[in-house]
């Protein structure tokens, strides 16, 4: 990993966390998402649970959610596109659903979408590189890596930073505030893709006001053998990175690209307000019994579970972008 670094900077002794991330997340031999391995789940050697453990429920109630937002009689026309940081199956394997067809585009594939569509994804923005700031007594300065010898060490980059990154001008010296861009960069460019339809990412995520005031130490963490860590830095390419994205900067690059009132909600207040009529089915075929589906539903819902610490965000375009671009590769 370390030569895979020193060739990422390109004779630099130091790099810019993003281009860590990049590295240690996404090298095509070395990335931690790029390995043939299980992750999620709870089988010895998985690192985190992610609302996909509680297939196919959790496809089953997404598909529900959709034919509400999309209105059943359209439901039909629209393609789901499942875009993930991960190679498994798409939330969809397996599950009945009334959409016209239904792909996974996994890691470093192209995305490509067009005509009328369905684009999900699930802790696909949380998992995109960022960049890390601290405010120091003379102001902002940006927080990267430095390539050692064996080792690696957080440091203080010397680089001005870009005066178009929307950092607090009030924070106190010492604050921390990780920059999700690439994510807000990742939204725009599946919006600018030449199709029309829903738009639904699941994540957890906070707004600016709340990155920029609430979270003193940043929200970066790592996650390894479902244990959550500070040492972003310990084993590269073996544990998941992530941070809190930021629903302003998402929204915003959707409502630019002509989405509609991008909207946030918490994970338990969308399938409740959109899957409703799912959900009662399934507490009503299964009367008092306290089956699987149920377990899993607790899981999905509870506000100490996953129901409040994830949201969803949602959104309707009506027409095609007139200057669609290039494929993508998440």
């Amino acid at each position: 990993m370390l030569g895979a670094l020193r060739e990422r900077a390109g004779g630099r002794t130091q790099i810019n966390f993003a281009e860590f991330m990049e590295v240690a997340l996404y090298d095509p031999a070395l990335g931690y998402y790029r390995k043939d391995e299980h992750r999620i789940g709870y089988a010895e050697g998985t690192d985190f649970v992610t609302a996909t453990s509680s297939a196919p429920l959790f496809g089953k109630l997404v598909s529900a959610a959709c034919v509400k937002l999309l209105g059943s009689a359209d439901a039909g026309i629209h393609e789901f596109v499942e875009i993930g940081a991960e190679r498994a199956s798409g939330i969809l394997s397996g599950v009945e659903h009334p959409f016209r067809s239904s792909r996974l585009v996994g890691v470093g594939e192209p995305i490509n979408v067009s005509g009328p569509a369905i684009v999900f994804s699930n802790e696909l923005f949380d998992a995109q590189p960022f960049r890390r700031f601290r405010k120091a007594p003379e102001g902002w300065r940006e927080l990267g890596v430095s390539i050692g010898r064996n080792e690696l060490a957080e440091v203080a980059l010397p680089s001005v930073v870009p005066s178009d990154i929307a950092l607090p001008a009030d924070a106190p010296e010492g604050y921390v505030f990780d920059a999700p861009l690439a994510s807000a960069a990742l939204a725009g460019s599946i919006a600018e893709q030449p199709w029309n339809g829903l738009f639904v990412a699941f994540d957890y995520g906070k707004t600016w006001e709340e990155l920029a005031h609430n979270t003193p130490v940043g929200t970066a963490r790592s996650y390894r053998r479902h244990v959550q860590g500070n040492d972003l830095l310990a084993f590269p390419g073996g544990q998941d990175l992530t941070c809190h994205v930021c629903w302003d900067w998402i929204g915003n690059a959707l409502s630019g690209a002509g989405f509609i009132s991008p909207k946030v909600e918490s994970q338990e207040a969308f399938f409740i307000h959109h899957a409703g009529s799912y959900i009662e089915r399934i507490m009503a075929s299964q009367g008092a019994s306290f089956s699987r589906e149920k377990l899993s539903l607790m899981q999905l819902l509870h506000p100490s579970n996953m129901g409040q610490k994830f949201q969803a965000l949602w959104c309707r375009r009506e027409n095609i972008p007139v200057t669609p671009s290039s494929p993508l590769t998440p």
